[in-house]
Order: C-alpha cells, then structure tokens, then sequence
C-alpha cells in the first residue's frame, strides 16, 4: 500500500470517526480530539517522525496552524477535512487542550551534540533552548519535515521561514534538524 494510498486512508477513516463523534459530544473536546491519538500519539508522541508533536507544544501555534488547515492556507489530506470540522471556536480550545498537556519525554536516539553554527538564528523566535514561546513553536525534540516544506515551498503560510529555511544549504537544515531532534 503507498503512503500516499495510506494517508488518504486514515485521513478519511479520521473524518468519519470525528463526524460520528460529533453528534455524540458537541460540547467535550476530549472526545472530539480523540481521533488525534492515531497519527500525533496516545501518549503524546507521534506514531511517525513526520508527524510534529503536538502535546505541550504552544497554544497560539497549535491554534494558528489548525486555523490555516481550516482557512486553506495550509492544506494536508488528513488535517484539513478533520480541522473543517471543528468551528473556530473549537480550534481554540483544541489548541489550549493539547497545550496544557505535557511535552512527551524523549524516547532515546542520539543525542544533540554540538550546535551547528547556524542555528543560533532560531533562538530569537524560538528561544534559547528551542522550547518555543510568543510567537514561535517549540523546536526541541521535533523532526525536521517543516525546514525542508518552507525551503522548497511547499508550506507558506509563515511570511520569514521560507526565506530563513532558504538562505540554508540542504547540508545546514539537515544539520540543525538532527540537533533539534536529539534535545
């Protein structure tokens, strides 16, 4: 079966657990996001390394990402039939949900390491220790799909990563990518 054959699959299988779901639980986000467990993690942690944590990660990201899969601004096979679910409103308190959840522990793999050289850029978003705050999302533990999406065009619906993730040689982004993955 191919991943693409696959993520349609489960996109739609998705879709239809959350409608069947919705008439059950109008007003319980818990039970509206449970359909979520099957591709971002039961626990937090994702079942692939493409797809992004999204326990603990921050609230005003998680929201502005699920309000770009509902406005069309970001599209994906499985987030954006799901996301138009879900009313506004309801983004935002989805958002908050998994906000307020604790970020995974790691599950080994190689350490960080040293840091590239390059990657100092990131802290003035992302912080310091690549935790994320205002206005940026948590970098630390995450795959690298978004730097390589921005840098090839792909995903747009941020107006300074692409030309960041741009001026990187692939070398560079794969780099800062292991870095990031090993905090």
């Amino acid at each position: 079966m191919s991943r693409n054959f696959a993520a349609a699959f489960l996109g739609a299988a998705a879709v239809l657990a959350m409608t069947a779901g919705l008439a059950r639980a109008d007003d319980d986000i818990e039970s509206r996001v449970g359909v979520c467990a099957g591709c971002h993690g039961q626990s937090g942690a994702p079942t692939t390394a493409a797809t992004p944590i999204i326990w603990g990660q921050q609230a005003n990201y998680l929201y502005k990402e699920l309000h770009d899969y509902h406005s069309g601004d970001r599209v994906n096979a499985i987030m954006s039939p799901l996301v138009k679910t879900f009313s506004l409103e309801d983004l935002r308190r989805v958002a908050n949900y998994f906000a307020a959840k604790p970020w995974p522990a790691r599950q080994g793999g190689p350490a960080a390491g040293s840091p590239p050289e390059k990657i100092t850029m990131c802290r003035a978003c992302h912080g310091q220790n690549f935790e994320g705050g205002a206005p940026a999302p948590r970098l630390a533990g995450l795959s690298y799909a978004s730097m390589n999406s921005f840098a090839d065009g792909h995903r747009t619906n941020n107006l300074d990563m692409p030309g960041f993730m741009r001026a990187l040689s692939e070398s560079e982004r794969d780099a800062m990518a292991r870095y990031l993955s090993g905090l």
